[in-house]
């Protein structure tokens, strides 16, 4: 038997046909996998289970997520998490304004209608607006649910997410109980500013990102901006990696890495010079105070006889 058919959210459909196969079509996409990943996104699509993704701002957490919808040529339902995120906004509400105009119309005739008369399409589809969750569970195509920076959400909204994950279903008291139609594929990502329950732990599989070796990074660039001279790309992870090293208020991202060497070349520089450090190193670094402590520290780097730092570096 499927391990998915007994499974609350199994994914019956077709999707991955093992973990050479998602590094696979993930690669298509431009996201290069490792085994690990590879291994947890195969085993989420089987097992049905979400996958929590943790690991610093910037390595790739919500990129992994749209690679997936891409690979499986799903939809991507994205739930962008803040504090005081509330289940009228991730959930879904009323059309107030709407209701309101119906009572309105409802007794503007020669007999009033009254509430008798129109509560019961008060509170029918035509009035219901839905949030990401519920749009997720009602998907007709396949779907994948993207619930961004988990950890901003406080404990309370955190429950109502285990509930609906645990059996991908939720009770509307109006309409009853609305049950998944194609269970979405489910990525949750935190950057672990706060502590998750460990109940929603045990309800996922767990991915940890870092930033990447020296040498991965390498290959994410030369996937990503095939037009950049290898030259240019060893000098750009070397330069990206070194600034990591400092403590810098916000270190650069992998997208920022990308978006740097795209305004490089750009700008037709063929080497990374101090000038053209600082012209563009503003495409990496948003902080004042971390432009200054780079500048200061990047000579060695930059110089044309240094040398390339080891993979463990």
């Amino acid at each position: 038997m499927d391990p998915s058919q007994d499974r609350p959210g199994g994914r019956t459909e077709a999707g991955f046909g093992g973990v050479e196969d998602v590094r696979g079509r993930l690669g298509a996409t431009g996201y290069l996998a490792d085994d690990a990943t590879a291994t947890v996104v195969h085993l989420a699509g089987r097992l049905g289970k979400p996958v929590l993704v943790e690991g610093p701002a910037g390595v790739g957490k919500t990129e992994l997520a749209k690679a997936v919808a891409t690979a499986l040529d799903a939809d991507l339902v994205r739930l962008q998490c803040y504090e005081g995120l509330d289940e009228a906004r991730a959930l879904y509400e009323w059309d107030y304004k709407k209701q309101l105009l119906r009572i309105q119309h409802a007794t503007a005739g020669e007999r009033d209608a009254g509430w008798e008369d129109v509560h019961d399409d008060l509170f029918g589809e035509a009035y219901l607006l839905e949030r990401p969750l519920l749009r997720a569970l009602r998907a007709e195509r396949d779907t994948v649910l993207l619930v961004d920076e988990v950890d901003k959400v406080d404990v309370e909204f955190e429950a109502l997410l285990l509930e609906i994950l645990s059996d991908f279903q939720v009770t509307i008291p109006e309409l009853g109980t609305v049950r998944g139609r194609r269970p979405p594929f489910v990525v949750l990502t935190s950057n672990a500013t706060r502590e998750l329950s460990e109940a929603l732990r045990r309800r996922c599989l767990y991915l940890h990102l870092e930033y990447p070796t020296i040498e991965r990074e390498r290959a994410i660039v030369t996937a990503r901006v095939p037009d950049a001279p290898a030259a240019l790309t060893d000098q750009v992870v070397r330069v990206v990696r070194s600034l990591r090293a400092l403590e810098l208020r916000k270190p650069p991202s992998i997208s920022e890495t990308l978006d740097w060497t795209r305004a490089l070349i750009e700008l037709g520089v063929q080497h990374v010079d101090e000038a053209a450090m600082s012209a563009t190193l503003a495409v990496l670094l948003k902080h004042h105070r971390d432009l200054e402590r780079a500048m200061g520290h990047l000579g060695a780097v930059t110089r044309p006889d240094a040398a390339p730092r080891s993979e463990a570096s």
